[in-house]
């Protein structure tokens, strides 16, 4: 893994003459924004070690906004705020007639969006903050939303209709996740998402999502309000919005310092934008790019293969050969003794400062995409004072990409 100071990924969806799009800032679940509203309790520091080992053991578990002043920017109706929960980026919608608000993590890894609905102990209900305040999640309610109706087995979006006894049936589903028994299931319903300008025009849109009656797994130790999957799929968001007239057929995700960040719908990007297109390698419904070479200080490394862009992943991973070429060629230049890889940590390359280290002269690294564009990765190490003496790492976490 290496610190992203910066990573924006662009995605097109269905085609569509329809001009505009819709964006919300998000946080990371660590950043002080979020601690101030969600509480920090038992949370790391930002930037400490603590927090990023935190982020690749979730892992193995499982420019913002475009300057383009041509377009209409479109965000959800409560604001533009968003929060973050277990390393996962967070957006606050609203959904229903009276409308409700939803705190729901954002995920390009996966296709539906599902709330927690008539739900049992399983569902989350409320978070604690700093101040020892406890704040009340929503839980949504097809019965009490009068713009709410049923999905049926014989609707196109249903995919489990082997499952169902007739075809007005209410449409069932279920959806695994690649954290450890991590599943939400329940049943399809239609409603309204709640949208506007920046200038205050409502934008909304009915879509279909799901009605979770069950979350295990993760979803019983984290306090997750929802999940909105932005995959390359007909029930996914993205392209929902599209079907509904509310946004034209791409959408943009940017994350910057301190987990701040921006979601765009209908981000078409900005000219000086580098580009790279989706290769659909490992999934049609995944965005997955291809490197063609990486660069390691003076060090050229010729090589092809496909990473997936996954909003619900902390770190970066990589398959081997990749990741020994990659992290070998970096202790190559680099003069600082290396420590030796503790027990209770995941990384293997951590170096020990003394007055002569000199953050200048450690190798710079980048990933060449397809069709040329240079990908650089800002700030590749880390500092961190331990309880004998300071040192930093190269975060080393590049290991598997896979999913299931």
């Amino acid at each position: 893994m290496f610190q992203f100071g910066f990573l924006c990924a662009m995605s097109l969806g269905l085609a569509s003459s329809v001009s505009g799009s819709l964006s919300f800032e998000i946080h990371h679940r660590f950043s002080e924004q979020v601690k101030t509203v969600l509480g920090g309790h038992g949370l790391p520091e930002m930037g400490s070690l603590d927090y990023y080992k935190a982020l690749v053991h979730r892992d193995r578990g499982r420019q913002l906004t475009s300057n383009n002043n041509n377009q209409t920017t479109i965000s959800f109706a409560q604001g533009n705020s968003t929060e973050e929960i277990s390393f996962l980026h967070y957006a606050n919608v609203t959904i229903g007639t009276p409308a409700q608000w939803f705190l729901v993590a954002l995920d390009t890894g996966s296709d539906l969006f599902w709330l927690p609905c008539n739900c049992n102990s399983t569902c989350v209900r409320s978070m604690e903050t700093d101040q020892g305040e406890r704040i009340k999640l929503n839980i949504y309610n097809p019965s009490k939303s009068k713009s709410s109706s049923k999905v049926t087995c014989n609707s196109t979006l249903c995919a489990l209709r082997n499952r169902c006894i007739s075809p007005v049936s209410d449409c069932p589903y279920r959806i695994r996740y690649l954290s450890p028994g991590s599943k939400s299931t329940g049943v399809l319903v239609e409603d309204v998402i709640h949208m506007s300008t920046e200038e205050g025009e409502a934008r909304d849109a009915r879509i279909t999502f799901g009605c979770s009656e069950s979350q295990l797994g993760l979803f019983k130790e984290v306090a997750v309000n929802g999940i909105m999957g932005l995959a390359i799929a007909d029930i996914a968001v993205p392209n929902m919005l599209v079907k509904a007239g509310v946004a034209s057929d791409s959408f943009s995700m940017c994350f910057g310092p301190n987990g701040k960040g921006t979601i765009s719908f209908g981000d078409k990007g900005s000219s000086d934008q580098l580009e790279t297109p989706l290769s659909g390698t490992i999934s049609p419904m995944f965005y997955d790019v291809s490197i063609t070479k990486f660069k390691v200080g003076k060090v050229t490394v010729d090589t092809e293969f496909t990473a997936t862009f996954d909003s619900g992943t902390a770190v970066t991973w990589l398959i081997e050969p990749y990741y020994t070429a990659l992290t070998t060629n970096f202790h190559l230049s680099v003069p600082d003794r290396r420590l030796s890889k503790s027990v209770d940590s995941p990384f293997e390359f951590c170096y020990i400062i003394t007055s002569t280290s000199d953050e200048d002269k450690l190798p710079s690294v980048s990933f060449e995409m397809k069709g040329g564009a240079a990908y650089d990765v800002f700030s590749p190490i880390l500092v961190f004072d331990t309880s004998d003496v300071y040192t930093y790492l190269l975060i080393s976490s590049f290991y598997h990409i896979y999913y299931i």
